[in-house]
Formats: C-alpha cells, sequence, structure tokens
C-alpha cells in the first residue's frame, strides 16, 4: 500500500507554478504516458530546440521529470519518486485524454528517429 506523501504550502505552490504554463502542463501530459527524447518534443510543439530544452529544464530543476542519457541523446520521463507525484497525477488526471490542445500537439509523434 502506498502512502500519500502531504507537501507543505510552498512545494505545492511552487508545482503548481511549473504547471501552470501550458506548454510544460502539456508536455507532462505526454510524459504521463511515455518517455520522449527532446528532438520528438521540439516536433510535435513545433518549437525550437532550445525553448523545449528551457521547459525541461525547469521541470527537471523542480524534479518532476527525470533525464535519462543515451549517447547523445536526451531522454524525459516523470519522476516517479517525487514528492509531488500525487499532486501531478491528480492534476494530469483532471485533463481530457482526448482533449484538443493535447490531440493537436500528439497527432505530431514521430517515431524517435535521433
Amino acid at each position: 500500500m502506498k502512502v500519500q506523501v502531504k507537501l507543505d504550502t510552498a512545494s505545492t505552490v511552487n508545482c503548481m507554478k511549473i504547471l501552470s504554463d501550458p506548454t510544460r502542463l502539456i508536455m507532462m501530459k505526454l510524459l504521463q504516458q511515455k518517455k520522449y527524447c527532446v528532438c520528438q518534443l521540439v516536433d510535435m510543439f513545433e518549437t525550437s530546440q532550445p525553448a523545449i530544452s528551457q521547459h525541461l529544464r525547469k521541470l527537471k530543476k523542480a524534479k518532476l521529470v527525470t533525464e535519462e542519457r543515451k549517447g547523445q541523446w536526451r531522454y524525459y520521463s516523470i519522476n516517479t519518486a517525487s514528492r509531488e507525484y500525487d499532486l501531478i497525477q491528480f492534476i494530469l488526471n483532471q485533463i481530457d485524454d482526448e482533449d484538443e490542445a493535447v490531440q493537436l500537439v500528439k497527432q505530431k509523434e514521430t517515431q524517435v528517429s535521433c
């Protein structure tokens, strides 16, 4: 049985601030299903690599995602060991899987060609 971790106000506010950005929120919704390479996210969000890396840097700094390196490529997934994991899951589960913004990004997914 998993013990639910209670967060302090500062941790909760910080997590919610980070997830308040639409790009990061959708990114986390995608990462809820599987890990993604930076190059995939660049294509899916149709934005620059530095912009995607900036979003990922903020998520990583908050320990909401983990980074796995394979050669020169970096893959990201939700940090299931994060103290905020339960809060993140609760928030992400409020977003309909058929949400238009999520589907718009998801339909641009390509196979890893890194």
